[in-house]
């Protein structure tokens, strides 16, 4: 008898211990009891004399005669990061990149990215005083960095001077306005003027 044709009589014997199941729930005569006992008895020798190798091949045949394995994402691909070394936090960074997450890793990297970004983020702000602020919130958590011992890379991030960032800021704000064209606006006639045109 072949593997499949074995998995199909085992099929077929589970199905009917279940409708008998059902039959004895809902009444069924002795004859139907007798059945049942027969079929769970002879299910519970198969389960012990199978062992977990055909099992695990009766179950893996199984879901690919249901087509469970048919469009897998790598399907003739190769699987992305086998050939790499072991790293211990591959599943974080995994999700990380899966999910799109930002604000999590490493406090060098976060402060290397947030760095690179700060001109950006202080040329969104409309006064001085919000300008320091981010700088000094900056360079707050910089030192911090510096101050913890939790491995990963080293913090090479510099502080910014304040004072300087303001000045920068104020130099950026001046040429953007200077770059803007004014915008061209067209002489309004006075209000007695329009008036007397309507009553022309």
């Amino acid at each position: 008898m072949t593997g499949s044709a074995a998995g199909g009589n085992f099929r077929r014997k589970v199905e009917r211990a279940a409708e008998l199941r059902a039959l004895r729930y809902s009444g069924g005569t002795a004859e139907d009891d007798a059945e049942l006992s027969a079929a769970e008895a002879e299910l519970r020798d198969k389960r012990r004399k199978v062992g977990n190798a055909a099992r695990a091949d009766y179950l893996i045949r199984d879901a690919m005669a249901q087509g469970k394995f048919d469009n897998l994402k790598y399907s003739g691909k190769p699987i992305p990061g086998l050939g790499e070394g072991y790293d211990p936090d591959w599943w974080v960074k995994g999700l990380i990149e899966r999910e799109h997450l930002s604000g999590l890793g490493p406090a060098a990297i976060l402060l290397r990215t947030e760095d690179a970004e700060l001109d950006a983020s202080l040329d969104a702000q409309f006064t001085e005083k919000q300008v320091r602020g981010m700088v000094e919130d900056f360079n707050a958590r910089v030192i911090n960095a510096r101050r913890q011992l939790q491995g990963g890379p080293p913090v090479v991030t510099n502080t910014r001077d304040a004072d300087a960032e303001v000045q920068r800021w104020r130099e950026r704000r001046a040429a953007a306005a200077a770059a803007e064209p004014e915008p061209a606006t067209e002489a309004k006639p006075k209000w007695w003027r329009r008036l007397g045109n309507r009553s022309s």
